[in-house]
């Protein structure tokens, strides 16, 4: 049955962790979808683990229809929520356009990076009909680098208010990313939409990784991650073995020939 928004709520209610992963292609998003996860990110996360771009900043719109579309075929009951990408929310306008072109393609949810700043247009999308996830602390679309946003009392004050004012304007949902472990847990418990962590404690209503770190994929191991298998390694030893079997004619053999 397809989850819904409701279905995500009733899990922040009962104290059931909410699981969410991104994917960007066919494959994946029917692997995760049979597996049961709750909610698929198409990230634009997707230009620097998929399009080979040098950051986020250079994802565009289309981009992220061409991937949410792929996502959509395969996807019978996860919730999806697709990225609303870097300079596609400049305008109250360009957003709400730009939102229809995703949901037209299959997104459930959009989501908008971007503090207290961004309450206007979450409120002009949520009173167009769109559901609105927003997306706290790092924000990779805007912040040269990763880093911790909340350590200093000011600073989590500024988050907080953020938060609240964005929760208060129609979001739905909000990713709170690299958070200090207390303070996304005090958000968790104020807030009365669910929220997604990411680098930020186990007391988020949820938990979001990158497909490519759950994996083993990426070359390099981060500390909000955990690689759940080693899929670079499986996929290189595939490969070479594949060479060797071509370069030797034992591949094809009789059975795969007719």
């Amino acid at each position: 049955m397809k989850k819904s928004l409701q279905y995500l709520i009733d899990k922040k209610r009962a104290g059931a962790p909410i699981t969410v992963v991104t994917a960007y292609d066919y494959p994946t998003a029917k692997v995760l979808d049979e597996a049961g996860i709750d909610v698929i990110l198409v990230g634009d996360s997707l230009g620097t683990n998929c399009l080979g771009y040098a950051s986020e900043r250079e994802v565009t719109i289309y981009d992220m229809i061409h991937h949410a579309t792929a996502v959509r075929r395969a996807v019978e009951n996860s919730f999806i929520i697709v990225d609303m990408p870097y300079g596609s929310v400049d305008t109250i306008d360009g957003a709400l356009f730009n939102a229809k072109m995703l949901t037209d393609c299959g997104a459930d949810c959009v989501k908008v990076e971007g503090w207290g700043e961004k309450s206007e247009t979450v409120k002009s999308l949520r009173a167009n009909g769109f559901t609105v996830c927003a997306h706290v602390g790092y924000n990779p679309q805007t912040h040269d680098k990763p880093k911790v946003f909340g350590k200093d009392e000011y600073q989590a004050a500024e988050l907080m208010d953020g938060a609240e004012l964005l929760s208060y304007a129609g979001a739905e949902l909000i990713v709170l990313e690299m958070v200090p472990a207390e303070l996304a847990g005090r958000l968790s418990v104020s807030l009365p939409i669910p929220t997604i962590g990411i680098g930020s404690g186990n007391r988020c209503d949820g938990q979001v990784l990158v497909v490519n770190d759950l994996l083993g994929l990426s070359q390099k191991i981060y500390k909000h991650a955990r690689p759940f298998a080693d899929f670079r390694e499986a996929m290189y030893e595939a490969f070479k073995d594949y060479i060797d079997a071509v370069k030797s004619r034992e591949f094809p053999g009789e059975e795969n020939s007719w």
